[in-house]
């Protein structure tokens, strides 16, 4: 079995037992899906660790893709490897990151995966830590009670694909002949991003190459997280937070 699930930020309590309902009849066989924000590399924490370890024991097989609130110069640190078709890392034996721009084979069907989005929430922007009056400025943004990040602290330029993840997911799709079953992302195309929100989320080189993707790609159904909130948008782009809904195959 497959399930799906939006942003985590690294706090896994949905899947307990109370609220997972259907863990009693899963195994590492069956797969949770988790696009974007998975939040669970972002320290080094004992607690961070604790929860790790946790969701390693739940009795399913955890997949992510990543989001815009990761901590990307420690992801970077896991090594790299090939699974069901496309290059992964592994946080875990049964936690695992599903790279951007690949296609993976899961129960018979082709998942295409491209996480990854903009961050929406920074107006006074992101600073930097070498910079010489970094402790002034921080404490002036605090004082007015900004929305800023620190850069390698809370952001990251990789929360947006490189030039070259963008050629390995056109590769990729080539080799598909432009034609997948069910397509992961994080953020959403531009045409379903403005259809969902009206402000606050930007076009970006991200949507807009996710929305030149769908207009040529065959697919059944887009999932996708960032916005925070349960829905379905033109009948094959579902949007997911919180809510864990099962795949039907």
């Amino acid at each position: 079995m497959i399930y799906l699930t939006g942003d985590t930020h690294g706090d896994f309590r949905r899947f307990r037992e109370g609220e997972f309902p259907e863990l009693d009849r899963l195994t590492k066989a069956d797969y949770v899906i988790i696009c974007g924000d998975f939040g669970g590399v972002w320290n080094q924490s004992r607690e961070q660790q604790y929860w790790l370890n946790w969701l390693e024991e739940r009795p399913f097989t955890t997949l992510f893709v990543t989001g815009n609130h990761e901590n990307y110069d420690l992801l970077a640190k896991f090594p790299k490897e090939e699974w069901h078709g496309g290059t992964v890392q592994r946080i875990r034996p049964s936690v695992i990151h599903l790279t951007r721009g690949q296609a993976f084979e899961l129960e018979g069907k082709r998942f295409f995966t491209m996480g990854g989005a903009s961050c929406h929430d920074i107006p006074d922007g992101v600073l930097e830590p070498d910079d010489p009056n970094f402790k002034r400025k921080y404490r002036e943004l605090q004082r007015r009670d900004a929305y800023f990040r620190i850069n390698h602290v809370s952001w990251w330029k990789e929360e947006l694909p490189s030039a070259e993840e963008y050629r390995t997911a056109l590769r990729t799709l080539q080799r598909c002949d432009w034609e997948v079953d069910y397509v992961i992302t994080h953020c959403a195309p531009t045409s379903v991003q403005n259809a969902l929100v009206r402000s606050g989320y930007e076009t970006n080189q991200l949507t807009d190459f996710l929305e030149s993707v769908s207009k040529r790609l065959r697919f059944r159904l887009w999932f996708f997280g960032h916005y925070h909130s349960n829905c379905m948008v033109k009948e094959k782009y579902i949007l997911l937070y919180q809510e864990v809904v099962q795949l039907r195959l």
